[in-house]
């Protein structure tokens, strides 16, 4: 007692048969035919459209080269499917590298730390300008270049207008560039 099996779906395996048996005549006729499947299997290897068409384009190229050589044309869709596999392998390995190792850095050198004293000093000097000029000015140089704030928001914290702080930031600046003990930084 031997039963075969009948396949599930028939119309599929027929179909199948009728792909895996038939050869074509040409190329051309090949690619008419075969096109749509083997541009969904491109995509399916590339993020992007555009690269699987081009990437079925290249492997399509490929099999037109070696199309008189391939002795079973019924094994068309591997070669073409293996084309496009070591296309995109190759494409992946050829990425551009945006990196180049070199003996010397391209970055500029990192300026001399200057001597930590000499920093303290400029610190107290500066803040001692600071400490100089009228409270609305010291009050928007601090909260515009010490707490980093823009001018409208340094304005919205003292409760006038934009063109206030430009102005008075404006003084400011002018009364700290010609202070005294600041002149040496600036020489």
């Amino acid at each position: 007692m031997t039963a075969t099996l009948a396949p599930v779906c028939t119309g599929a395996s027929e179909a199948a048969t009728r792909t895996a048996t038939r050869t074509y005549p040409s190329f051309a006729s090949y690619v008419r035919a075969r096109q749509p499947v083997l541009l969904r299997t491109a995509r399916s290897l590339t993020a992007n459209p555009c690269d699987a068409e081009d990437l079925l384009q290249t492997a399509l190229t490929k099999t037109y080269v070696a199309w008189d050589r391939i002795e079973d044309h019924r094994a068309l869709d591997g070669y073409v499917r293996r084309a496009l596999l070591n296309t995109r392998t190759s494409q992946w390995r050829k990425r551009k590298v945006d990196e180049f190792v070199c003996d010397e850095l391209p970055e500029p050198p990192a300026l001399p730390a200057g001597d930590p004293a000499e920093q303290q000093a400029l610190h107290d000097a500066m803040w001692r300008a600071i400490m100089k000029l009228p409270a609305r000015q010291r009050a928007m140089v601090v909260l515009r270049y010490y707490e980093d704030l823009s001018e409208a928001q340094t304005a919205e914290v003292l409760g006038v207008s934009i063109g206030t702080v430009k102005s008075a930031v404006s003084r400011a600046l002018g009364k700290l560039r010609e202070d005294p003990e600041l002149r040496p930084v600036r020489d």
